[in-house]
Parts: C-alpha cells; structure tokens; sequence
C-alpha cells in the first residue's frame, strides 16, 4: 500500500503550467498575425481595383486648345491619338461624317484607352472597361464615369480642339 501512496497522479482536466499558456498565446498571435499579413495581401489589391484613383482633378491640364493640322484629312471611321497637353486624346471622325474628341484616359485606373474601329468602341485594354464612341459615356467594365469630351472645329487646314470647361 506504500507503493500506492507514492504514486503521484495528474489530472488531465487540470490547468497547464505557465509555460504551456505562454505558448499556446505565442502561435494564436502567430496565426492571427499571418491570416492579417494574408488578408491585406488579397485585400489592399481588390481595394485598389474598386477604388477608382483618377479623378477629373488629375485629368486636368493647363492646355485649353490643341491644333492638329491635316487632321481634317482622317479617313471616315478611324481614329487618330494625339497629345492634349501631356495626357493622351482621341480624334475620331465617324461614319455619318461628325468628328468627336475625347481623353484617351480610363476613368478607372488611368490606362490609355484605345478605339476599336470594328466594334465602334472604345476599349480599356487593363480591366476591360468600354466606352461608347460617340458620347465617350461608359458602357460596361469598372470605369465610374465618361471619357472626358472636348469641343472639335473642323476648317479646311485642320482641326481645332477645345477643352469644354
């Protein structure tokens, strides 16, 4: 019976020591720690594809006027790309004979647009955005708002393009 006595049982059910609570804290911070390292890493890219950070602000330039000379010989249905101060611009002279000109810069995420003589659209190649031709209104895809329009006057040397204010 002696034996008996000596013998010293622990309980499964009893409190760990310590130590063991420190570590069992250690890898709950650890864990939490890489599943908040994971979730910004998925989680900052999809905030920067929703938000949109073009904003009419930064599309603006100090240049009001842009002449094109011999642009007025554009064939019917293309498009010509041209600098408007130092953002990119469209110049397209459409089928029934009316010109339009507009910003080559996606209202998404500030790619250069491009126009699609076959759809008759104009095409954001980054994140598939489209915009209508004639009105450089968003159609379909992520950009939030229209293409920005400028005024255009044809004559019969060339072509004269005005930011609509």
């Amino acid at each position: 019976m002696k034996d008996e006595q000596e013998m010293v049982l622990t309980d499964p059910s009893s409190p760990s020591s310590p130590e063991d609570v420190s570590r069992r804290k250690f890898l709950q911070t650890g864990v939490f720690g890489a599943c908040a390292i994971y979730i910004g890493a998925i989680g900052y890219p999809v905030f920067r594809y929703l938000n949109s950070p073009v904003e009419a602000s930064q599309l603006a330039s100090a240049v009001k006027e842009v002449t094109l000379d011999k642009a007025n010989e554009l064939a019917v249905g293309t498009a010509f790309m041209f600098k408007f101060g130092t953002s990119p611009a469209l110049l397209i002279h459409h089928a029934d004979g009316s010109w339009v000109a507009m910003s080559a810069v996606c209202t998404h995420m500030g790619c250069t647009v491009k126009f699609d003589e076959g759809a008759k659209k104009i095409t954001c190649a980054c994140h598939g955005g489209v915009f209508d031709a004639a009105t450089g209104e968003n159609i379909s895809g992520p950009p939030p708002r229209p293409l920005e329009r400028y005024d255009v006057k044809v004559n019969d040397a060339s072509v004269v393009v005005t930011k609509i204010s």
